[in-house]
């Protein structure tokens, strides 16, 4: 059955590649890598590639709504990235603040709806409060969710997650035996959301860097040296298109039929 929410334009880009949408991914997760080395390639501060990044995430956002996603996550902050120089990190901090505010309407347009997921403690309260005001106004939205990573790092996010199922553990609400895998998955931070069938990693780098090591399991891995700043519409479908050429197993055997190409 066709996904309501994918618009003709959508639908015709998708016929255009040869698939149908039930082969497309229900949620991408995104590591945005190659600002400053953008930037630096031009002989510019780093931070004129991060905000020649949020171009490259309004055009995702825009894409991942025509085609019907319903969740792309975009890795923005990472915990370890408080390392970086000072001047830098105010202004990543900044530019989402800047984002947060500016895109709302945009969001609200596109019926969009959006999420966090990271550590609260630690970040500014003005950055909080841009983000708490875009995502009650855009809760009741319908269409995708924009999930951004923000102070996040998974295996912080996996030792919070044991420590509050120990604690209920000792306090009665929980027995041992009842603790299984989908049990644990509610005490992550990505609780009720679906787990990503898709990552992409720009600027040809091959790490993980401690994104959503838990939910990424199964997801397929696809590389692209493509700069983020350069990243657009087009290379999403690329991505889309060669997940579609995959065949997920799950740890089991190929099935006997071939997906449509």
């Amino acid at each position: 059955m066709t996904n309501a929410l994918i618009s003709e334009e959508g639908l015709a880009k998708i016929a255009s590649l040869g698939l149908k949408p039930e082969q497309l991914p229900r949620h991408i997760a995104i590591i945005m890598d190659g600002n400053g080395r953008w930037a630096q390639n031009r002989g510019r501060a780093r931070v004129v590639g991060h905000r020649r990044g949020i171009q490259s995430v309004r055009s995702v956002v825009e894409e991942g709504c025509r085609l019907g996603l319903e969740q792309i996550t975009l890795y923005c902050l990472s915990s370890e990235n408080w390392k970086r120089p000072p001047r830098e990190l105010n202004f990543l901090l900044n530019l989402l603040r800047h984002f947060l505010r500016i895109e709302r309407r945009e969001l609200m347009d596109q019926n969009v709806r959006l999420s966090m997921i990271g550590r609260r403690e630690g970040l500014p309260e003005v950055v909080l409060d841009e983000f708490d005001r875009t995502a009650n106004e855009t809760a009741n939205n319908t269409g995708m969710t924009l999930c951004l990573a923000v102070n996040y790092g998974a295996r912080t996010e996996i030792a919070d997650a044991a420590r509050r199922l120990a604690e209920e553990i000792q306090a009665g609400i929980l027995r041992p035996d009842q603790v299984d895998e989908a049990t644990f998955a509610t005490y992550l931070s990505t609780h009720g959301m679906p787990d990503p069938d898709l990552l992409i990693r720009t600027a040809g780098e091959m790490r993980l860097s401690n994104f959503l090591l838990w939910q990424i399991s199964y997801a397929e891995i696809w590389v692209t040296p493509v700069l983020w700043p350069e990243f657009r519409g087009e290379q999403l479908l690329d991505a889309c298109q060669a997940f579609a050429m995959r065949e997920r197993k799950f740890g089991g055997l190929p099935s006997s039929s071939t997906k449509t190409t």
